[in-house]
């Protein structure tokens, strides 16, 4: 029998609003957090060593008959997303037959550039990965791909270069809402720990609620050990949702099926929650 649950915690600013307020000591050794970047998470949530937590929205559809999602939690936006940012050397317009450095910390956002220029604007690219480090992805590229802190810190400093919020982008594309993580659950852990799925969920929640109604102490906790301004932080957490809902249901499994028209998935996914009934051991699927 497995002691302790694992959970999956992404290395950035964008999760804080969900853990900020988690009461970690509640749970004492029942549970046991993996600080990973997304990518990272997205394969040792695959392999089957976490059992909850943030993965890429992309990856939760490359795997979803093992998981399912953990209700009222992601990190969506609709429209600006502050934090996941395409740097280019000329405007987007001129991107065409380009060659483009991704960061090899992320699934969704990257499908999501590929989606945007091939679909929408019906670009040719060539495409290589690399470390997220801005200048050095610029040195042989036109254009380079950040998320999470590192786009918010190279967005700092940009300077002459194009910056475009892919929040922004697929807006505009689709007027539809876009979720970029997603907190999952692995279907076999299910039986075995759900009161404790139940309660860390509810803690989850809580942390969300907590902060959304008073934001301040999160946002002088980012300061000290991110840098900027209480005004940038504070406009970017309001930019962000992190629920899940029927509005970001509709939009990512739109998003779904443009991944896979393009070939990026296999088959279009559905989004299959989890939510706890506080009078019954049982789970509830809804689509």
């Amino acid at each position: 029998m497995q002691k302790s649950l694992r959970i999956g915690q992404i290395l950035y600013t964008n999760v804080l609003p969900v853990y900020y307020y988690f009461e970690q000591a509640k749970f004492e050794d029942r549970i046991a957090f993996i600080r990973q970047v997304p990518a990272q998470l997205n394969l040792a949530m695959a392999k089957g060593e976490i059992d909850m937590g943030p993965i890429s929205s992309f990856s939760y559809a490359e795997h979803a008959s093992q998981y399912v999602a953990l209700a009222d939690l992601s990190v969506s936006a609709n429209g600006r997303v502050g934090s996941l940012f395409l740097f280019s050397k000329k405007p987007i317009e001129q991107l065409n037959g380009a060659k483009i450095a991704l960061t090899n910390t992320s699934a969704t956002t990257v499908n999501l550039l590929k989606i945007i220029l091939h679909k929408f604007y019906d670009y040719e690219i060539t495409y290589v990965t690399q470390e997220p480090n801005l200048a050095h992805m610029l040195q042989d590229a036109d254009a380079a791909l950040l998320i999470g802190d590192d786009a918010i810190t190279a967005e700092r400093t940009a300077g002459e270069l194009h910056v475009y919020d892919l929040g922004e982008l697929w807006h505009r594309f689709t007027g539809y809402s876009m979720t970029f993580a997603i907190w999952a659950l692995r279907r076999e852990v299910i039986d075995e720990h759900f009161a404790l799925i139940a309660e860390v969920h509810a803690s989850f929640l809580t942390s969300k609620k907590k902060t959304k109604a008073n934001p301040g102490p999160l946002v002088d906790y980012v300061c000290t050990h991110f840098g900027g301004t209480k005004e940038e932080w504070l406009r970017y957490f309001a930019g962000l949702q992190h629920d899940f809902g029927e509005v970001q249901r509709v939009g990512l499994e739109y998003y779904y099926r443009c991944a896979a028209e393009l070939g990026l998935l296999a088959a279009p996914a559905t989004v299959e929650l989890w939510q706890a009934d506080g009078h019954k051991t049982n789970i509830t699927l809804a689509r």
